[in-house]
């Protein structure tokens, strides 16, 4: 496996948050001893009461689900002659990181075929990707650690450092050390595997999806970009898809463009479906017009026209960057009202940040900032407070048609956080915020979301 395969912790805060969990599964001296490092423990012997070679191991199972906090080892894979023999853990007496000793010379020598929860800790978990929930990256697992607990072995932490991987390049007297103090403690892992060729993968998530739902945003499109195909569509079975579509909003372009082609499409169409229509448009006009249109098909049709209407805008104007999401309200409506509707649109927080006032022909009158209603009095209205606010001139717009830096440079002039696009008839038909300027102005820089650096 390549060095550059591996993502390393390279801050000193994280350093110290190893140390820091090697001590959760490590309480005492006595277990940081006994570490069982499993890349060294592969091909070593399995000898039988009288110290005689009976195989070589070939693997080690776990059961990874269950209430244990550590996985339990469950047998051993043991090469014996052409055959390949499941020992079950009540059988071993000794597991240390140079051989394995059996505790009883009776064994049953039938072909192993691994039970449904079982885990080849060699095969599914080593070299594969994992996410490492409390420090926020993706990972190769470059040696699993073993540990006695009682009567029975179980699977502590992994390692993903690089002098790990060239430890286990070395000569064979090395690839059993066992180095305690770069242990990432496994309860913090969530681990993937790729699919078996003799059944299906056994390994999934092992963190709780409360865990992986504490991430934000830009930390979960962070993990999305490092995991591989296999691994990233197995994630996106775990989470809901909002919280998804919040996280593909703040990907990196040609990366949404993959994870959306390599979905399915009912899985892709369902991301759309989910993401603030001026995100998904970026993301669909990236595609090929026949796999835009194969998503758009899934949508309902109320999405669907809507998200067609902002593609015929063509790309780097106002209409082709703004959200169509305008809250606007009338000369009679009071603050309190507009509070309690802004209320029941939190989960658009992000794309809000004023509220337009317009007449009963829908012509806009005046673009409120949210700051102006925090601090006005609930029984105003908002004709009342649009004409305080007349004082500071018109508010800034842009047509559709106008180009994005044309809309930057309205936008610095006006010092505000967003304009409003209007028609020909000075109706709002969307919002332009400043960080859709940044990321259509600014494209090599990636995603600039300005909620991604205030969370």
């Amino acid at each position: 496996m390549a060095a550059n395969t591996l993502l390393m912790a390279t801050s000193e805060r994280l350093r110290n948050r190893r140390v820091q969990l090697v001590r959760r599964a490590t309480a005492s001296q006595a277990v940081r001893a006994s570490l069982v490092s499993l890349a060294g423990l592969v091909g070593r012997p399995v000898t039988n009461q009288a110290g005689e070679e009976v195989g070589r191991i070939v693997d080690v199972v776990a059961r990874l689900y269950g209430t244990e906090p550590y996985p339990p080892v469950t047998g051993l894979v043991v090469r014996v002659g052409r055959r390949r023999a499941f020992i079950a853990a009540d059988c071993v007496g000794r597991l240390a990181g140079d051989r394995v000793e059996l505790s009883t010379a009776r064994l049953d020598l039938r072909e192993f075929e691994r039970r449904p929860g079982e885990v080849l800790l060699c095969r599914d978990v080593l070299d594969h990707q994992l996410v490492d929930v409390d420090g926020v990256q993706v990972s190769r697992a470059a040696d699993l650690y073993l540990a006695p607990q009682g009567s029975r072995s179980v699977l502590v932490g992994v390692d993903v450092s690089l002098p790990t991987l060239l430890r286990r390049l070395g000569p064979r007297r090395w690839q059993s050390r066992a180095t305690p103090e770069r242990v990432v403690d496994w309860q913090s892992v969530a681990p993937f595997a790729e699919q078996a060729t003799d059944g299906p993968a056994q390994v999934h998530l092992r963190a709780s999806r409360a865990a992986l739902h504490r991430l934000r945003p830009a930390e979960l499109a962070d993990v999305l970009e490092d995991l591989g195909r296999i691994e990233r569509q197995q994630l996106l079975t775990w989470l809901a898809p909002a919280h998804v579509a919040d996280a593909l909003e703040e990907m990196e372009p040609a990366e949404l463009e993959n994870l959306l082609r390599e979905a399915a499409p009912e899985d892709a169409a369902r991301l759309v479906e989910e993401m603030e229509p001026d995100e998904a448009v970026d993301a669909l006009r990236d595609l090929h017009s026949g796999e835009r249109e194969t998503l758009l098909g899934r949508l309902p049709d109320a999405d669907a026209a809507e998200l067609r209407g902002l593609l015929a805008y063509r790309e780097g104007t106002a209409g082709g960057c703004m959200t169509p999401r305008v809250v606007a309200f009338q000369h009679r409506d009071t603050v309190a009202a507009v509070r309690r509707t802004l209320a029941e649109l939190a989960e658009h927080r992000a794309e809000i940040d004023a509220v337009a006032l317009v007449d009963d022909r829908g012509v806009l009158q005046a673009d409120i900032a949210l700051f102006d209603l925090a601090v006005a009095e609930d029984s105003t209205t908002m004709g009342e407070l649009a004409q305080w606010l007349t004082q500071f001139g018109p508010p800034a717009t842009v047509r559709p048609q106008a180009r994005i830096t044309e809309a930057a440079e309205l936008l610095v002039a006006s010092r505000a956080s967003s304009l409003l696009v209007v028609d020909d008839q000075d109706r709002p038909i969307g919002r332009i915020l400043a960080d859709d300027v940044l990321d259509t102005l600014l494209p090599q820089r990636g995603r600039l979301h300005f909620r991604r650096f205030l969370q």
